[in-house]
C-alpha cells in the first residue's frame, strides 16, 4: 500500500456516533461518515474480524470508499424502514449518493453502489482487508475471470468485484474513477472462504430486494404511537442483533469499544447474554413480533441441553459454552482505550437476576405448555442457590456479594413460574413455590433496604446505590407510589445524576474490581423516564425522553452510554440493551 493511499485511509477512527450499522441477520458492518469500512466480522458476528480499523488504524483493515476531494456536505439515512444506508455526498465538482448494503445472498456479502447525481465526481477505493483481528496480511491477486481481486490469508478469503480497475499495491487493491450524473458504479464483496469464487451478483437488485425485506418486516410493528420512527428504527436495530441461523442474539455487534474514553472498561459483546436476549424478545413481543422469541426458545433448550442447573449467563450464538476471554495486544484500541478484548470472563459468573429475566419472557410468551419441564428445572435449581452471592446484573469483578436486584428478580422468577401454572394449570408445587416467593419478598425488603435512607441498596447491608433499583416497580416487585420505592427514586435523582442522566452507580470507589470511571448508562436513563411516568409525574418522564432521543445519531443509534462532558457516545455500539429501553418507554409514554 502506497503512502498516499495509507493517508487516505486515516490515522485512527471518528467518534462512535460517525458510523452507520449494516446488518443481514448474520454478521453487522460499521462505515463512518468518511465511507471509510471500519468493523466487519465474516461470517459471524462473533467471527474474527476482516476489518478492524475501529480498534486502531488503517492498517488493521479498512476500506475507504469516497471523494478522492475534500467532501463539502454529507448527508446520511437509512433507505425507509430499512438498514441500507445511504450517503449523499456533495464536493465542489458535482454530487453521489454512496448506497451501502450488507445484502440477502447466498454468501455474506457486502454492496457499495456510488451512483451520481450532478457533475462529475472523483471516486478513489482503498481496500485494505487484515484477517485476524488487523493481526494477518493477506496475500491480493487478480480474479480468474477478470473484473475483481481475490484477497486469502489461510483459510479466509474475500473476493472483490467491480466495473474498474483494481490496482494490486502489496496486501491493498485501489482504484480511481470518475462517476457522472446518471452513471452507477457497484462494488461487491463478498465471503470466500477456502478459495471459492461467488458467482456475480444484479448490484441494484439484491439491494432493492434487501431494502423491501426490512421494510416489510419493519411495517408490521403495532406501535402507533407519537415516537413511531424511533421506535421502529430501534426495532430494526434489534432484529439486527439477532442471528437468524442459529436463534441467538448478540448483546452488541462490537467488542472493547470503551465505557471511557481512552479507559480499560473494554469488553467483547458479541455473544448471547439470557439477560440482554431475554429482554431484547419482551421488546419485540411487545411492537407484536413472535418468530424471533420462538425461535430463541429453540435456541434456549438446546443450549441448556436440557440441564436448568447448568445454565450459563451467556453462551456463543451456537450455545458454546467456552467463551474464553484475552487481549489482541497488537490492536492499540479504540481511539488508545486499552486493552482490546475478545472472549468475556463473565460467562463463568453467578448472575441471578438472569433467572427472573428468563422466566418473565417464556411466561410473557406462553401459549401451551410446551417446555415447561425447561422452566421447572429452571425454578428448581433457583431454589438452591437463591441465597448465594453473586456478581449481580453489573458483572462486577470485585467479588460477590448479596445483589438486591439479584433478589428482586429471583422473586420475578417464582412469581412468573407460578403464574404460568395457575394459568394453564401446569403441574407444579405452588405451595412451595408461593412460600419461596414471599420469603425472598421479605429478604429483600429486610435486608435490601436502607431505613435511615429510606432507599433500597445496591447490596445487602451496604450504603452504594444502583440504577438497576429503579426496575423495582416495573417488574412489580412493588407498587410505583410505595413509599419505600419513591424514597429510591429520590436517592438516585441525588446520588447518580450527572447532568441529569443517570449512572449505573458510583463506579469511583474500585469495589466493584474495576477502574475508575464510566459515563452516563443510557438504559438506566430510560428507566428513571419509566419510574416517573408510573408515580404520575408525566412531565418529568417525557422531557426526560425527549433528551435521550436527542442523544441518538443522526442515523437514529444508540451506544451503551453517555459522556455528558464531553458529549459524546461511549461503550460498544449499537447496544441492544439502550434500543430495548427505547422501545420500553416508547411504549409506557403512550
Amino acid at each position: 500500500m502506497t503512502p498516499e493511499s495509507r493517508a487516505f485511509l486515516g490515522d485512527g477512527p471518528g467518534p462512535i456516533e460517525a458510523y452507520g450499522l449494516l446488518g443481514d441477520g448474520r454478521s453487522a458492518a460499521l462505515i463512518g461518515r468518511d465511507g471509510t469500512l471500519a468493523w466487519l466480522c465474516w461470517p459471524r458476528f462473533d467471527s474474527p474480524a476482516s476489518f478492524a480499523a475501529l480498534l486502531g488504524s488503517g492498517e488493521h483493515g479498512a476500506w475507504r470508499l469516497a471523494p478522492d476531494a475534500p467532501a463539502a456536505r454529507v448527508r446520511r439515512c437509512y433507505q425507509g424502514d430499512s438498514l441500507v444506508l445511504e450517503s449523499r455526498i456533495a464536493t465542489a465538482d458535482g454530487e453521489v449518493l454512496v448506497t451501502d448494503a450488507l445484502v440477502d445472498a447466498a454468501a455474506p456479502t457486502l454492496v457499495r453502489q456510488v451512483a451520481g447525481l450532478a457533475g462529475s465526481v472523483a471516486m478513489r477505493s482503498v481496500f485494505a482487508p487484515r484477517f485476524g483481528y488487523g493481526a494477518q496480511s493477506p496475500t491480493v491477486s487478480p480474479l480468474a475471470d477478470a473484473g475483481g481481486i481475490r484477497a486469502m490469508a489461510g483459510d479466509d478469503g474475500l473476493v472483490l468485484r467491480a466495473p474498474v480497475p483494481l490496482e494490486i499495491a502489496g496486501a491493498a487493491a485501489c482504484a480511481r474513477f470518475a462517476v457522472r450524473a446518471g452513471e452507477t458504479v457497484a462494488f461487491v464483496l463478498s465471503h470466500a472462504p477456502g478459495g471459492g469464487t461467488p458467482p456475480p451478483l444484479d448490484a441494484g437488485a439484491v439491494v432493492a430486494a434487501t431494502a423491501r425485506i426490512w421494510a416489510a418486516w419493519a411495517a408490521r410493528s403495532t406501535y402507533r404511537g407519537p415516537h413511531a420512527a424511533a421506535v421502529r428504527r430501534s426495532l430494526l436495530t434489534l432484529k439486527a442483533l439477532v442471528h437468524r441461523p442459529t436463534g441467538g442474539i448478540v448483546a452488541a455487534p462490537t467488542t472493547s469499544l470503551p465505557e471511557a474514553l481512552g479507559g480499560g472498561r473494554n469488553w467483547d459483546y458479541r455473544f448471547c447474554w439470557l439477560r440482554d436476549a431475554s429482554l431484547t424478545l419482551l421488546a419485540l413481543l411487545r411492537a407484536g413480533y413472535t418468530e424471533e422469541a420462538d425461535a430463541w426458545r429453540g435456541w434456549l433448550g438446546h443450549a441448556l441441553a436440557g440441564r436448568a442447573a447448568h445454565m450459563r449467563i451467556m453462551y456463543g450464538l451456537g450455545g458454546e459454552r467456552d467463551l474464553t476471554e484475552r487481549q489482541a495486544d497488537w490492536l492499540p484500541g479504540y481511539q488508545g482505550a486499552r486493552p482490546v478484548r475478545l472472549g468475556n470472563a463473565a460467562h463463568d459468573q453467578l448472575q441471578l437476576d438472569v433467572f427472573g429475566e428468563v422466566l418473565d419472557l417464556l411466561h410473557t410468551q406462553r401459549h401451551s405448555g410446551d417446555g415447561w419441564d425447561l422452566e421447572r428445572g429452571l425454578v428448581a435449581h433457583l431454589e438452591t442457590v437463591w441465597r448465594e452471592p453473586d456478581e449481580g446484573i453489573w458483572e462486577v469483578r470485585g467479588g460477590r456479594r448479596r445483589f438486591t436486584f439479584s433478589g428482586v428478580m429471583a422473586w420475578v422468577a417464582l412469581d412468573r413460574a407460578i403464574r404460568s401454572a395457575e394459568a394453564f394449570s401446569l403441574p407444579a408445587p405452588l405451595d412451595r413455590w408461593r412460600a419461596l416467593r414471599g420469603r425472598i419478598h421479605a429478604d429483600v425488603c429486610e435486608n435490601g433496604f436502607d431505613r435511615d435512607r429510606n432507599s433500597f441498596v445496591q447490596s445487602f447491608g451496604g450504603r452504594a446505590l444502583d440504577a438497576s433499583l429503579l426496575l423495582i416497580p416495573r417488574v412489580g416487585f412493588l407498587p410505583a407510589n410505595d413509599a419505600r420505592v419513591r424514597g429510591t427514586v429520590s436517592a438516585i435523582e441525588r446520588e447518580l445524576l450527572v447532568d441529569g442522566f443517570v449512572r449505573r452507580y458510583d463506579t469511583q470507589t474500585g469495589a466493584d474490581g474495576l477502574p475508575p470511571g464510566e459515563g452516563a448508562f443510557l438504559a438506566c436513563s430510560f428507566w428513571l423516564a419509566d419510574a416517573y411516568a408510573m408515580q404520575g409525574r408525566a412531565t418529568e418522564a417525557e422531557a426526560l425522553f425527549a433528551r435521550l432521543l436527542a442523544l441518538r445519531t443522526d442515523l437514529g443509534l444508540l451506544a451503551e452510554e453517555y459522556d455528558p462532558v464531553a458529549r459524546r457516545l461511549l461503550g460498544n455500539f449499537p447496544q441492544a440493551f439502550s434500543h430495548v429501553a427505547l422501545i420500553d418507554t416508547a411504549f409506557r409514554l403512550t
